[in-house]
């Protein structure tokens, strides 16, 4: 499923049209990547639940040339899957 698609399903379910849908979901989307960006998590129960972790700085190896690489630390965004998700 892409966006279409979702957008598609929610204008369905919810009864709306495919502009009103697309809206809501690309609404729906900042707000969780504005959440995410404060390092806020978002829970939706029964969905999951999002949250930011860090990453330390850590070796690598370049497989190519086997060289020593450093990775530096960044953040990341986590997903845990909620009960309802589960197949």
């Amino acid at each position: 499923m892409n966006k279409a698609d979702l957008v598609a399903a929610v204008a369905a379910k919810a009864d709306l049209s495919k502009v009103k849908a697309a809206a809501a979901v690309d609404a729906a989307i900042d707000a969780v990547i504005e959440s995410l960006r404060k390092e806020e998590g978002v829970q939706l129960i029964g969905f999951g639940s999002f949250a930011v972790v860090k990453k330390a700085a850590r070796q690598g190896i370049n497989p190519a040339t086997k060289a020593k690489i450093q990775i530096p630390a960044k953040k990341a965004v986590k997903f845990k899957a909620g009960a309802k998700l589960a197949l």
